[in-house]
């Protein structure tokens, strides 16, 4: 077992015991919820399949290992939004970069719908509805300490840091150089709101956190590039209007 896996166990296990209450009252809420989505979302799920087939060919569906609950890892489904390349399997990092975004995977980012598939996720529990978003191997080696505390949780289809980095292709493309402008500004943000998601996530507050991410997908203008830069000033970032 490697050193990554054997981090996550270890604090995966010394995982308090009142907070199996809470993942088994999230896990049985994830069941419902996805199976109640599944049946409303269908017809979308088959329509975004079709365009992708018709226009793009296959295939389909795109697939990356993340690393998981415990750092366990596990494959992560979403309609395919970009042109194939060998190594998509294992991630290549293409952030700020829409080179290869078919149109039909612009719409499909822009509105959201390429994480459907996600919802195969959280029936196979690799996944929950809400949960700090899961990372390629790569992203969580670079701060292993900090990502052994998130991943104590299972990683979720939405979380904080979803909603307010949801313009985040658009922030990194603004970057000289936006791999080093995720790792360096962007992944350690992530990671402060993954933890403080990790210490006070409850119940009630995720089923908030669905709704502000529906909101947020339905009224995109309710959550503006302008108030992000604000927040990225507090927080001792650049705006986006400073990105090099």
């Amino acid at each position: 077992m490697n050193t990554s896996l054997t981090w996550g166990l270890k604090h995966h296990q010394t995982t308090h015991a009142s907070d199996y209450s809470v993942f088994s009252m999230k896990r049985i809420v994830d069941v419902i919820s996805v199976a109640i989505g599944l049946v409303l979302v269908s017809p979308l799920l088959l329509i975004s399949a079709a365009i992708i087939l018709m226009l793009d060919g296959l295939p389909i569906f795109f697939r990356q290992h993340r690393v998981g609950l415990g750092g366990k890892t596990f494959l992560l489904y979403k309609f395919r939004t970009m042109t194939t390349l060998p190594e998509g399997l294992e991630g290549s990092f293409d952030a700020g970069n829409n080179i290869r975004v078919t149109p039909v995977g612009a719409f499909l980012r822009k509105t959201k719908l390429d994480e459907l598939p996600q919802l195969w996720n959280v029936l196979k529990n690799d996944m929950s509805l809400v949960g700090p978003r899961p990372e390629v191997r790569k992203w969580v080696d670079a701060y292993p300490d900090r990502w052994a505390r998130v991943l104590m949780v299972r990683p979720g289809i939405t979380d904080p840091a979803s909603i307010y980095y949801r313009n985040e292709e658009e922030l990194l493309a603004q970057a000289e150089d936006p791999e080093a402008y995720y790792r360096d500004h962007v992944l350690p943000h992530k990671l402060d709101l993954y933890e403080e998601y990790v210490r006070t996530r409850t119940f009630f507050g995720d089923i908030h956190l669905i709704f502000k991410t529906i909101l947020t997908v339905l009224l995109p203008g309710r959550y503006s590039r302008q108030d992000g830069s604000v927040s990225f000033r507090k927080m001792g970032f650049p705006s986006s209007r400073q990105l090099p």
